[in-house]
C-alpha cells in the first residue's frame, strides 16, 4: 500500500458518521446493507449519507453493488487490513516485547473455527 492509499483511508474514517458507517457495515459482513438502510439505522438523511458512502468508496474503504433498485454497501475488509499492516509494518523498529501486546489485542474476537477431521 503507497502512502497516498493510507492517508485517504485514514481521512475518510477520520469523521464520525463515517466510521460509524465502516463499523455498521462490518458488523453486517458478508450481507452488506441497501443504502437506504445505512441512513435509516444512524438516522442521517439519505443525501448526505450518499456524501459519506461516496467518500468512503473512494477510499477503497467500501464497495457497492446495484441489485435491483438498491445499492448494497459492503466494507471491504481486505482493503482495511491493508491500511492497519501499512501502519504495523516497521511497528517498535522490530522489537517484540513493544509491538507483541499491540498484535495480541488485534487478535480477531471471532477465531476462524476448526475443521473437524474426518473419520475412516
Amino acid at each position: 500500500m503507497e502512502s497516498e492509499q493510507a492517508i485517504l483511508a485514514l481521512a475518510a474514517l477520520a469523521q464520525s458518521t463515517r466510521l460509524e458507517v465502516f463499523r455498521l457495515l462490518t458488523k453486517h459482513e458478508p450481507e452488506g446493507l441497501a443504502a437506504g438502510d445505512i441512513a435509516k439505522k444512524l438516522a442521517v438523511p439519505q443525501n448526505t449519507m450518499s456524501s459519506h458512502l461516496a467518500i468512503l468508496s473512494r477510499a477503497g474503504l467500501v464497495t457497492a453493488q446495484r441489485i435491483s433498485r438498491s445499492i448494497v454497501y459492503r466494507a471491504d475488509l481486505k482493503a482495511f487490513q491493508a491500511v492497519v499492516l501499512f501502519m504495523l509494518r516497521d511497528c517498535c523498529d522490530g522489537r517484540p516485547e513493544i509491538c507483541g501486546p499491540l498484535i495480541e489485542d488485534l487478535t480477531p474476537c471471532c477465531p476462524p473455527k476448526t475443521r473437524r477431521k474426518a473419520h475412516v
